[in-house]
C-alpha cells in the first residue's frame, strides 16, 4: 500500500530523505576507499614482481579512467534500472576485480582485475552517484548533503589506507586484496535492501519540496546509453562545460592522479615509512570531511565561481611547496600542509555539481557524469606521467611543480565560467534542441 506523505506524518518523523543519504554515504565510502587501494600496493608488486612504476601506474590509470568515464552511463543506468540495482552490481564487481587479483602472475591481469572490473565497479558509485541521490531526494540543503557525501568519498579514499598498509605489512598485499573484496560483499546487500529510487516510490516528496506538490515517480528512462550520450552532446555546445570539464581535469590530476597515487612513493623516497606516509594521506581525508562540507554550506550561500577560483588557486600553491617538505619523519611543515591540503581535497565538488544543476537542470546529473569523466582522465593522465617522471628522473619534484601550476590555471577556468544569468538564451536552446 502506498504511503501518503502528510503533514501529520511528517511531524516527529526523519524524512527518508536522509535514511537513503545515509546508505549513500556507506556506498560512497566503500567504493572510494577501494579504488585508492592501489596507492599502497605500488612498492610491494614492484619489489614480488619486478614491475616498473611505470607499469603499475598504467593499471592505476585504467581504473581511473573507467572510474570517470562509467559515471555518466551510470547516472543514464540509474534513471533506467534504478539506483539499488545499478549500485549492487557494480559492488560485485569491485568484489569480483579485488579478489581476483590474489592469482594473478602478469601485469595484464592486474590491469584487467584493478583497472577494469574495480574501475567499472567503483565509476558506478562515483560523484554522478551522489548528483543523482541530491536531486532526487533533495530540494533543501543540497548544498550541504552533497557536501558530506562528497567528503565521506574523500574520507574512504584516504582513511582506509593505513589499516591497507598495516595489512600489507604484516600479511602482504594479497590480505588486503582479500579485505577489499570481503567489504564490498558486504556492502552489496546494505544497499538492495535499504536504498530507494525516487521518494515516489514511497509516497513522499523530496526533502524540502513544496508540500502541495503530488509524489512524482518518474518514469524510467529507455536508453541509457543514448541518454546519456544525448546529454554530453547539448552540454559540449555551451563553454560552461568545457570550462567546468577543462577545471576539474586539473582537479583529478592534482588530488587522485598525483597525490593520491603517489604520495606513500614519494615520501617512501624519501625514507619516510610506508604506514606514517598513509596515516598523512589518511588525516588528508579526515581535513577534507571539514572542508566539503564546509564548502557545501558555502555553496548554498555564495558564488560557486568564485568558490571553485579560491580553492584551485590554493591549492596549486600548495603543491608548488610540497617537494620541500619531504623527509625521513613527519615535521610539523608537512602537517600544515596536510592541514591545508586537506582542507581542499575535494571541495571542489559542491559548487561544481551545483554549477551543472544550474545549468542543465534535470539532466545535471549526467553532465555532471561526463564532467567528472574529465576528472578521472586527468587524474589518469597524472597517474601515468608522475610514474613516467619518476622513472625518467629518480625523482616526483617535477611533476609536483607541474601539478602546482596547472591548478593555478584551473582558478582562472572556473573564474571565467558565466553567471546563470549570463549565459544566454543562445546556450539554453542549443542544449534543449
Amino acid at each position: 500500500m502506498t504511503v501518503v506523505d502528510t503533514p501529520a506524518r511528517r511531524a516527529g518523523k526523519i524524512h527518508r530523505a536522509w535514511f537513503v543519504a545515509a546508505v549513500a554515504f556507506v556506498a560512497t565510502v566503500g567504493a572510494a576507499g577501494f579504488r585508492a587501494t592501489p596507492g599502497v600496493l605500488i612498492a610491494p608488486l614492484q619489489q614480488e614482481f619486478g614491475w616498473s612504476r611505470g607499469t603499475i601506474s598504467a593499471a592505476v590509470s585504467v581504473n581511473l579512467i573507467l572510474y570517470g568515464l562509467t559515471s555518466p552511463f551510470a547516472a543514464a543506468l540509474m534513471e533506467r534500472f534504478g539506483i539499488r540495482r545499478v549500485v549492487s552490481v557494480a559492488l560485485l564487481l569491485v568484489a569480483a576485480g579485488s579478489g581476483l587479483t590474489v592469482f594473478m602472475t602478469a601485469s595484464w591481469q592486474l590491469v584487467l582485475c584493478w583497472g577494469v572490473l574495480v574501475g567499472l565497479g567503483t565509476g558506478s558509485m562515483a560523484l554522478a552517484f551522489v548528483a543523482t541521490v541530491t536531486n532526487r531526494w533533495f530540494v533543501r540543503h543540497r548544498g550541504i548533503v552533497t557536501g558530506v557525501l562528497t567528503a565521506g568519498g574523500a574520507a574512504g579514499q584516504l582513511s582506509f589506507l593505513p589499516l591497507l598498509a598495516y595489512l600489507v605489512g604484516r600479511s602482504g598485499w594479497r590480505a588486503a586484496a582479500l579485505v577489499v573484496a570481503g567489504a564490498a560483499l558486504i556492502v552489496a546487500p546494505l544497499a538492495l535492501w535499504l536504498l530507494r529510487d525516487h521518494p515516489g516510490d514511497v509516497g513522499l516528496r523530496a526533502y524540502g519540496a513544496d508540500p502541495d506538490e503530488p509524489p512524482i515517480v518518474p518514469l524510467p528512462a529507455t536508453g541509457a546509453g543514448r541518454r546519456a550520450l544525448t546529454a554530453l552532446r547539448g552540454a559540449a555546445r555551451t563553454p560552461t562545460f568545457w570550462l567546468l570539464a577543462g577545471s576539474f581535469a586539473i582537479c583529478g590530476a592534482t588530488t587522485n592522479g598525483l597525490v593520491g597515487t603517489h604520495f606513500i612513493p614519494a615520501a617512501h623516497d624519501h625514507g619516510l615509512p610506508t604506514t606514517t606516509a598513509a596515516s598523512l594521506l589518511a588525516l588528508v581525508g579526515v581535513f577534507d570531511i571539514v572542508g566539503t562540507i564546509f564548502s557545501g554550506w558555502l555553496t548554498d550561500r555564495f558564488d560557486s565561481r568564485m568558490l571553485l577560483a579560491g580553492y584551485y588557486a590554493l591549492r596549486g600553491l600548495s603543491l608548488l611547496v610540497l617537494p620541500d617538505l619531504f623527509s625521513s619523519s613527519p615535521h610539523p611543515s608537512m602537517l600544515i600542509f596536510v592541514l591545508f591540503y586537506g582542507l581542499d581535497w575535494v571541495a571542489t565538488v559542491p559548487p561544481t555539481i551545483a554549477l551543472c544543476r544550474e545549468r542543465y537542470g534535470d539532466s545535471a546529473p549526467v553532465v555532471f557524469g561526463w564532467v567528472f569523466a574529465s576528472h578521472q582522465i586527468g587524474a589518469a593522465v597524472a597517474a601515468t606521467g608522475a610514474g613516467l617522471i619518476r622513472d625518467d628522473l629518480g625523482a616526483y619534484d617535477a611533476a609536483f611543480y607541474l601539478a602546482g601550476g596547472l591548478a593555478l590555471i584551473a582558478a582562472l577556468l572556473s573564474a571565467w565560467v558565466r553567471r546563470p544569468g549570463q549565459t544566454g538564451a543562445r546556450w539554453r536552446v542549443a542544449f534543449e534542441e
